[in-house]
């Protein structure tokens, strides 16, 4: 609910804080002291137009604050969470206007766009006057209301989304397989033609890396014995070596252990020498052995490298397409293969799809039947509830009419009865509430049918009838609801804003006392004339002073009489309100 609104510089208003209560909150005050302006300021505040002749004369601008206690998950709260709003304590809206018509809005402390505010204000107050947008301005208000009215038509309207989420989500499916059939079948092509190519050659895990040394090794062959051979003759020796020496490295070293040893046990020095000789000899022994082994193994095989060379240019061509090394050419092969299976398997699986929706079809429009059965029994039973409580709001003449309708679609969802209907996730129907303002008038859509006080009624009606469960708003502000109605006629309205007020916060703006004295929470506005400017305050009467203002509004005075009238109005109308619930 609201719980304050504090206005600045608006209209004739100077400075307004209106201190609302749950339930109905009535505010009077007499012609002129700015009673319009209380509702104008919350249009502001709910991210109405805004218009810098609104500003007060003086003021540099208008202000509008509002304090909004809510639940944490409700829809208001939530979308000025999203808009990054401080709401820990509650929600916080400001409105300003400047006189020079720049408007800036804020929701917990943030600013916003404009827009933003009033997406949180639909959330949060449902304002229904002449010049507002009211909830029934759209046909699918109209259907809102209709499935608010019995939880029945709610439950249906809930199995039919669901089996409408699940169809639609799978038809998608089926038409996005189906449209990409083509650039699918083109991919799988390409991606067959590039794993053939890969499996001919058939590359092995660091394949190329050995290749390439294999390749040099062969390329230089002759190169690689030579300088073998001449390493082995210069360690083994050789008569006819390379520099006509007739022992080579080995010989060298077994004479230069042989010089040494007689001696090795006069000094420990020699004797060391002596060893890391003969171990240098034994690692010369055994290297001269792996040379000779070396030079058996070094092949000069022209057959061989032509072979390699093929290779190398084979496994290049692959990796010029599909990775700089044999492992990512692998990789790619083992992703394209996943690719194929899938691409491939999109057949099957609209296949699998075409089939389950062979099964849902049906389904859906059995539940699209279901809904409209309820929905037109509902809207029998909406239109003769409202249509009898506007006989207590003073439009006896008014027959309220609530259609539901389908529209045939040759490509539609096919019903039981084998009609194919237009249909959308909310159902098949079109629900339009239409009103026939006087006997014999032909029924035509509420918003142009009645006039701004009419309209309000017609609001109230609706609002009274349903409990409010056709929206989700927690508080309703009715502006002109008793525009031209007077006497018992504003007995009733003022007895239905009370028992739309037992289930939601009321706001409503009135010059009767017969609707006043139903007020949980009675505001003034008053207007104080020093000669120079107007300022309008907004106060709270109880009690005597309550009394008074009632009997103001009845007779223009505050006359015994009127005080006594004042007060019987009153005590029936707090009777009236204390009386039992139907069905309690």
């Amino acid at each position: 609910m609201l719980r304050d609104i504090t206005i600045r510089g608006l209209g004739v208003i100077d400075e307004a804080v209106l201190d609302l209560a749950p339930g109905l909150n009535v505010v009077t005050g007499e012609t002129g002291a700015g009673k319009t302006m209380v509702v104008t300021g919350l249009g502001l505040l709910l991210g109405g137009r805004a218009d810098s002749e609104l500003v007060r004369t003086g003021a540099d601008r208008t202000s509008v604050e509002g304090f909004a206690d809510l639940e944490a998950d409700h829809p208001a709260l939530v979308r000025a969470a999203e808009a990054g709003a401080d709401v820990t304590d509650g929600l916080i809206l400001a409105r300003s206007v400047a006189a020079q018509g720049r408007s800036r809005a804020h929701l917990g402390g943030r600013s916003v766009p404009i827009s933003t505010l009033s997406e949180v204000g639909e959330r949060l107050v449902a304002v229904h006057g002449q010049a507002d947008q009211w909830r029934l301005r759209s046909a699918e208000e109209h259907r809102v209301v209709l499935d608010g009215f019995e939880p029945e038509v709610g439950r249906l309207l809930e199995d039919f989304q669901r089996r409408y989420d699940e169809h639609h989500a799978l038809a998608a499916e089926a038409d996005r397989l189906r449209s990409a059939a083509r650039e699918r079948a083109r991919e799988a092509d390409g991606l067959r033609v590039a794993l053939e190519e890969i499996e001919a050659v058939d590359p092995q895990p660091g394949e190329d890396e050995e290749l390439r040394g294999e390749d040099d090794r062969l390329s230089h062959a002759d190169a690689l014995r030579d300088g073998a051979s001449r390493a082995h003759a210069l360690l083994a020796g050789d008569d006819s070596a390379w520099d006509g020496a007739s022992g080579g490295a080995l010989a060298a070293l077994g004479e230069a252990v042989s010089a040494l040893e007689p001696w090795t046990g006069h000094d420990p020095a020699l004797a060391d020498l002596h060893r890391r000789l003969a171990e240098l000899t034994y690692v010369a022994s055994d290297l001269t052995t792996d040379v000779a082994g070396y030079l058996t193994d070094v092949e000069v095989d022209p057959g061989r490298l032509s072979w390699v060379q093929e290779r190398r240019a084979e496994l290049t061509r692959l990796q010029r397409k599909y990775g700089d090394t044999v492992e990512e050419v692998l990789a790619w092969s083992r992703d394209a293969s996943r690719t194929l299976l899938t691409l491939e398997g999109d057949d099957a699986r609209i296949e699998e799809i075409e089939a389950r929706l062979a099964q849902l079809t049906p389904r859906l429009g059995a539940a699209g039947a279901a809904l409209h059965d309820a929905r037109a029994a509902a809207a029998e039973r909406l239109g003769a509830a409202v249509t009898a409580e506007l006989r207590r709001l003073s439009m006896p003449r008014a027959h309220l009419v609530v259609g539901v309708t389908t529209q045939a679609h040759e490509r539609g969802l096919e019903l039981p009865s084998g009609e194919r209907v237009r249909y959308s996730r909310n159902g098949i129907d079109e629900v339009d509430i239409a009103l026939a303002a006087n006997a014999g008038a032909p029924p035509r859509t509420v918003t142009r049918a009645a006039s701004g006080g009419e309209l309000s009624r017609v609001m109230l009606a609706i609002e009274v009838v349903t409990h409010g469960g056709s929206s989700t708003v927690p508080t309703f502000v009715f502006d002109e609801v008793d525009a031209g109605i007077g006497g018992k006629a504003g007995v009733e309205v003022g007895a239905r804003l009370a028992e739309l007020a037992r289930e939601a916060q009321v706001i409503v703006v009135t010059h009767l006392a017969q609707v006043a004295a139903y007020a949980d929470r009675h505001l003034v506005v008053r207007k104080a004339d020093d000669g120079q400017v107007a300022a309008s305050g907004v106060v709270e009467v109880a009690g005597d002073e309550r009394v008074r203002e009632l009997a103001r509004m009845m007779s223009g005075d505050e006359s015994g009489a009127a005080v006594e009238h004042a007060q019987q109005l009153l005590a029936s109308a707090q009777e009236r309100v204390n009386e039992p619930r139907e069905g309690t």
